[in-house]
């Protein structure tokens, strides 16, 4: 795929992953955690995106190579933008995609529980940012 998102970042996924990882962080109050959340899950990233870039360079050879060479690997670049006219997904991808984001659900109940804890003075409030 090479349009849409894709068009812009060869890893758009990655990309906003990362972003809500910070985001997971920011919700715990505090910028270090943001740190570390968007430091680790980038390396997580960086790593996966290598392997998949290995693959993907095997499997449709120069035409991979020229998509990576104009295209960024995280960052968007919007100005790259190309769309079809017609789409075609598979639902089963869409689902697994849905499922995989549900894990940044399942980090409220622990924001919630240091939140608690913080409150009833058991944790420690190091930094925050509001």
């Amino acid at each position: 795929v090479v349009s849409g998102p894709f068009s812009m970042s060869r890893n758009p996924l990655y990309f906003f992953s990362i972003i809500g990882a910070v985001g997971i962080g920011l919700m715990f109050g505090s910028v270090l955690a943001a740190a570390m959340l968007g430091l680790a899950s980038f390396l997580v990233f960086r790593f996966t995106a290598g392997r998949e870039a290995e693959f993907l360079s095997g499997k449709f050879g120069a035409a991979y190579t020229a998509y990576a060479e104009r295209t960024p690997r995280f960052w968007p670049n919007p100005m790259l933008y190309r769309d079809e006219d017609h789409w075609v997904f598979s639902t089963s991808a869409l689902k697994s995609t849905f499922r995989d984001g549900l894990y940044f659900l399942a980090f409220f109940p622990l924001i919630e529980a240091v939140e608690h804890f913080r409150m009833i003075g058991m944790l420690p409030t190091l930094f925050t940012i509001y």
